[in-house]
């Protein structure tokens, strides 16, 4: 079952809810699949979901949680991003746009974002499939748009990173790559700051195609691991950013010395020098981002038997989603200060968490009564996004959805 939430900000945020998806299973798929752990998910209403669980020794548990969108397991992945789709258009508009996935590990977030694995290889076949993922799709709708608009003459830059360990790793660097990351980089900062950070590599593509073979050779550099819940699952939050450029309205060279502040909510990046990585082109500037990010998933030591430099690399990722959780904690409460710097992740994404951006959760869970910490810890924290509101819905808003047919 997938739950989608979408809240409305000067950032327009929205929240789906996914169940898992069944050829996902974790690892051993008897060891916490089994149909007598498979306890009270269900779907109340149209877009409401209400967790029913009583335990031996626990106190009952009855909530109910409300989303923008609730899927079924039967639901396809092109009914999913269906639903994502109109957010696209945003981009042409000059917004900023992530859409991204959240939930406990194994549980259907990278099969959400990126389609199925293959039994031999590590990244998803990419061929005309059912299944594939928010990622190849959008792909194909954003090149599709930039056609139908030419006279914005929009251009499309990719950069592919991953967070490890809170540390930012450019799988597209053409440096020496170790078989699990490549090499480190630094956040790049939507603030002027005293020392210039170096930005993630920007390779260009000229159609879908092209964008989806880059990101796939990168997912090979992708940190994986085999724990007890998940046969493949992922040590590292993955971000994939396509940054559309146009010409330059002013080029002249006092412009290109004096490039002054970036605004909020606004991308910074080709505010890099003409000769490092990914930099901007002179005559160009940035007119929109869109990131889609597969997080890495929620984990309970206990259950996932994991320990030694994995019980680490857990420690990270569940501090780094407690950063993102406060994050969206303070928007909601409109405080003055935003805790973006508690975690490269959220410093990363702070351009699509603020501003003028248009966010995009997916919370993906388990029916398994063994999971059930996990999948209320998951659902409060969609309930928690779902308060970050401000403003009206914008036009790349998801519209309401018509009652399914019995």
């Amino acid at each position: 079952m997938r739950f989608c939430l979408q809240v409305d900000l000067s950032v327009s945020v929205s929240v789906f809810l996914k169940a898992p998806v069944r050829r996902w299973e974790p690892h051993p798929p008897t060891a916490v699949m089994e149909k007598s752990n498979v306890y009270g998910l269900f779907t109340a209403a149209i877009e409401t979901v209400l967790v029913k669980c009583d335990r031996p020794a626990h106190p009952l548990i009855n909530k109910t949680y409300d989303f923008e969108r609730v899927y079924g397991p039967a639901e396809s992945q092109q009914v999913v991003f269906g639903d994502v789709c109109p957010l696209l258009t945003s981009l042409l508009d000059g917004y900023n746009v992530c859409v991204l996935a959240y939930g406990q590990t194994g549980c259907g977030k990278s099969y959400t974002m990126l389609g199925p694995h293959s039994k031999k290889a590590r990244i998803p076949p990419w061929g005309p499939h059912s299944d594939l993922g928010i990622m190849p799709r959008a792909a194909g709708e954003l090149f599709r748009l930039i056609s139908e608009n030419p006279s914005k003459s929009l251009k499309v830059d990719v950069s592919i990173v991953e967070v490890y360990n809170n540390d930012i790793l450019d799988l597209l660097a053409k440096e020496r790559r170790t078989e699990v990351s490549g090499p480190k980089r630094d956040a790049p900062t939507s603030k002027a700051a005293k020392r210039e950070v170096s930005p993630p590599t920007r390779q260009p593509v000229h159609s879908a195609e092209d964008f989806i073979a880059l990101a796939a050779g990168s997912l090979q550099l992708r940190a994986q691991l085999a724990t007890q819940v998940h046969a493949r699952s992922s040590r590292s939050h993955l971000i994939i950013t396509a940054t559309l450029t146009a010409a330059s309205p002013c080029d002249s060279p006092a412009d290109r010395q004096s490039p002054g502040p970036p605004l909020e909510g606004r991308p910074a990046w080709g505010r890099a020098s003409p000769g490092s990585p990914g930099a901007q082109r002179p005559a160009e500037q940035v007119h929109a981002k869109l990131q889609l990010v597969d997080l890495a998933g929620s984990e309970c030591v206990g259950v996932s038997g994991v320990t030694g430099s994995a019980l680490r690399e857990t420690s990270f990722i569940n501090r780094s989603l407690a950063a993102l959780a406060d994050v969206l904690g303070a928007l909601s409460e409109r405080r003055g200060h935003i805790p973006y710097r508690n975690s490269q992740l959220t410093h990363f994404l702070q351009d699509v968490l603020g501003g003028d951006a248009k966010l995009l959760v997916i919370l993906c869970v388990s029916p398994c009564r063994t999971h059930v910490a996990e999948t209320l810890r998951c659902l409060g924290f969609g309930a928690r996004v779902r308060q970050v509101q401000g403003g009206q819905a914008g036009e790349g808003s998801v519209a309401p959805r018509k009652p399914r047919n019995q």
